[in-house]
């Protein structure tokens, strides 16, 4: 028998100070939706405007609300879509008597789902304890609290001092292990570089449509589901364009937005991948009500990471759920900064895959002019 669903609620803050092109609707239906690709039930939702964060997030009537809606729906964890300092974290903790997450702690969760690969694995640990560290602070205050006596005396450390310090040995273990597969993934791009390939990389939203496209144009077979983040992995296939000439194409994590800077600092591995690309192919949803928001996220992110000098292809994907009168042209109102005229295409029913290979050939050219054809086909 398989166990009950994590029973969760879902606490949201909008701030009326804070110009934010999402409302709180859409933020909460995206919290709501990474919720149950972690695998929980959510069974409430609390939502609040405000001025200004305190120290418990949402003010004191609210908490008694979140804390009233525990007892009637016999929920285990509360699930709040801000990164939580440490001591809103402890506070909420300490009043609700419940499990407290925020959205950095629910995303490294999925994340650590999807982890297949020794790489994967050790930045999502990596990126865990980082976060893990600043907040084992009152994890131990129960030991604090007993002034001394049996168990508390003698040379050594206090049990969070030692908490502190093995997180800290992890931590410098993990770096020194993912420094070696950044080695190894620098030899391999050397090796990319010397073999005269071009190569692009697929960057989008998560749930864009990504790994549909990738396998659609590479035969591969990445999993690609209607969830966030089924991705996580980087996947390199060689493609044949138009004219035979071969092109590295690869798979990437997808962005969200509110992705806190400690997480994609500990992929920053698997973003290399994005500055060794000749070109990056933007994928976007254009069924989606926010997919001009989407689009912005990306863009902040790839700013974020000085990518934003990179040539850029703007792939709108799923044009097989649009109608005729409702198809966007040319990308208007969904390009970005530096990106080509917008190309429709539809993944799940591979149309119009030939003209995006022309299109990034024809771009390749005029970047690196007259590309080579030869022979073979393999995996990176």
């Amino acid at each position: 028998m398989e166990p009950e669903p994590e029973r969760a609620i879902l606490v949201a803050l909008e701030m009326t100070r804070r110009d934010h092109p999402w409302s709180l609707d859409e933020t909460l239906a995206e919290l709501e939706y990474l919720t149950n690709t972690a695998g929980a039930q959510v069974v409430g939702s609390v939502t609040q405007r405000a001025n200004r964060l305190g120290p418990t997030y949402v003010g004191s009537g609210k908490v008694d609300e979140i804390r009233e809606m525990i007892a009637e729906q016999k929920a285990e964890t509360v699930i709040f879509d801000d990164e939580l300092t440490p001591t809103q974290q402890r506070n909420l903790e300490n009043v609700l008597k419940c499990k407290v997450l925020d959205r950095t702690a629910l995303i490294l969760d999925v994340f650590g789902q999807h982890a297949s690969t020794y790489e994967g694995k050790l930045q999502v640990e990596l990126a865990q304890h980082e976060y893990l560290l600043p907040r084992l602070a009152g994890q131990w205050s129960h030991l604090e609290r007993l002034g001394g006596g049996i168990g508390t005396r003698g040379p050594g450390e206090t049990q969070i001092e030692t908490d502190r310090r093995l997180v800290r040995n992890r931590l410098q273990k993990i770096r020194s292990e993912l420094e070696g597969v950044r080695r190894r993934r620098s030899l391999h791009m050397d090796r990319r570089k010397k073999s005269t390939i071009p190569m692009a990389t697929l960057v989008g939203y998560t749930n864009a449509g990504k790994s549909t496209l990738f396998n659609a144009i590479s035969d591969a077979k990445v999993t690609a589901a209607d969830q966030l983040f089924s991705t996580l992995d980087p996947v390199t296939k060689r493609v044949r364009l138009p004219s035979g000439a071969p092109l590295l194409l690869s798979d990437t994590v997808g962005f969200i937005q509110k992705l806190s800077p400690s997480v994609v600092a500990a992929f920053r591995a698997t973003l290399e991948e994005l500055a060794q690309s000749d070109i990056l192919v933007h994928v976007i949803d254009v069924t989606h009500p926010k997919a001009p928001e989407q689009t912005r996220v990306v863009e902040k992110t790839l700013k974020d990471l000085d990518l934003l000098d990179k040539p850029r292809l703007l792939v709108m994907n799923k044009m097989d759920l649009m109608s005729d009168a409702s198809m966007p042209r040319n990308g208007r109102g969904l390009s970005s900064h530096q990106a080509r005229s917008g190309i429709l295409v539809s993944a799940a029913k591979k149309w119009n895959l030939d003209d995006l290979l022309r299109e990034l050939e024809e771009m390749l050219i005029n970047i690196d002019g007259p590309l080579t054809v030869v022979g073979g086909t393999r995996d990176f």
